[in-house]
């Protein structure tokens, strides 16, 4: 059965993605839909497509597709909007939101805006980090791949490789700023033979012992203007390597977030959601039941 998509475009710090309500109904051939939506020029526009779906183990299940097609296991601002989705068009009172990750399940706690009554605000339990690298996953003869020399287009740079649900490559440098070399060496980086399965790659900046400044190439989806799983893995490096204290405030392109290593070594991230616009995509589309949907 064919029929046209209905979306939410949201962003959280300008990550910007197309959401698409599959509590009942999801497109087929996904990869594709995501190519096709996150065009900024014949399509919607986006970093890529994110669905919500019914969860056997959670109140909900989000899947994220980058705009390349490829799948992402977990995006840290995609699931702070999902929870602005869900509390916002009335899916769920919780609060509390567990949600179905596949890098695991992710408690959201919502902050309301008491004038709008809609969420304003998210913090995303993001879990532990994850620096074992195999777990990674990354190629490197050692309990953890911190600041080691990797050679990139003949430049070499010190990478640290930790895992917040996806892989990520952190790059400390002296500034960021326009002349950073992310559109050049964030690619490179990106396919570098010692990952796996490609990483995502941030240039970071450490201002203070309280802030940091972040640019990140995603791993399918090129420069973009905030990455929360980056900032939690950057500000996750800069702590271990002694430069930051265990809460900094990150700068990112599209605004900042607020990531807290608590006692348990969990790492708390705190940021905006913005709803901009729902729509109709006019080009009819195979649908199929969520139970067809293979997961």
């Amino acid at each position: 059965m064919k029929s046209k998509v209905h979306f939410t475009k949201m962003h959280g710090i300008g990550n910007d993605y197309i959401y698409i309500n599959c509590m009942e109904s999801c497109p087929v051939d996904l990869p594709s839909l995501s190519r096709e939506l996150s065009d900024r020029h014949t399509g919607i526009g986006g970093d890529g497509i994110i669905l919500i779906l019914p969860s056997d183990k959670a109140d909900f299940k989000m899947r994220i597709f980058n705009a390349d097609g490829s799948e992402a296991k977990m995006c840290g601002n995609g699931s702070r909007c999902v929870a602005k989705f869900i509390h916002d068009f009335n899916l769920s009172d919780a609060n509390p939101i567990h949600l179905e990750t596949l890098a695991g399940i992710k408690v959201l706690s919502l902050i309301i805006d008491p004038a709008t009554g809609l969420v304003d605000r998210v913090t995303v339990d993001m879990g532990v980090p994850e620096w074992t690298p195999s777990l990674v996953p990354v190629v490197f003869k050692g309990d953890r791949m911190m600041m080691q020399p990797v050679e990139a287009d003949g430049t070499e740079v010190k990478l640290s490789a930790v895992s917040m649900g996806n892989p990520h490559g952190v790059v400390i440098v002296e500034r960021v700023d326009e002349s950073t070399p992310v559109s050049t060496l964030g690619p490179i980086l990106e396919n570098h033979a010692i990952w796996p399965d490609r990483a995502n790659i941030e240039f970071v900046e450490v201002n203070s012992p309280d802030e940091i400044t972040m640019r990140v190439w995603e791993r399918g989806s090129g420069e973009t203007m905030a990455c929360g799983t980056g900032a939690c893995a950057s500000a996750v490096v800069c702590h271990e390597a002694g430069l930051t204290n265990s809460k900094v405030t990150v700068h990112l392109l599209g605004g900042d977030l607020d990531i807290e290593i608590a006692p348990d070594g969990h790492v708390m991230m705190t940021g905006p959601a913005a709803t901009v616009f729902s729509g109709v995509y006019e080009k009819p589309w195979e649908m199929m039941s969520v139970s067809e949907l293979n997961t």
